[in-house]
């Protein structure tokens, strides 16, 4: 888990991210038992690059983020930063 100060995000809105791998996310799943787990749906975006379209805060200061055409919330436990790939 990263360590930083209640309501300070890792990842601003448009940074790139990469999505952990399978094996982290069902770790995070069978160890994360409070708000927001994640659906089985999420699985299928492990190890994909994203970009985060949004940042919010759970009650205590968990951090919460959507990604652009990705379904879901995610916790920054199961995000690593990205890259931008050039072209």
């Amino acid at each position: 888990m990263p360590n930083h100060d209640a309501y300070n995000a890792l990842f601003e809105v448009g940074a790139p991210v990469r999505i952990q791998s399978l094996d982290a996310l069902n770790a995070f799943r069978r160890s994360w038992k409070f708000h927001h787990p994640l659906a089985d749906e999420q699985l299928a975006f492990a190890d994909q690059s994203a970009t985060v379209a949004t940042v919010g805060f759970y009650h205590g200061g968990d951090v919460l983020y959507t990604l652009k055409d990705v379904p879901g919330i995610w916790h920054e436990r199961c995000l690593q930063r990205g890259y931008v790939q050039a072209i």
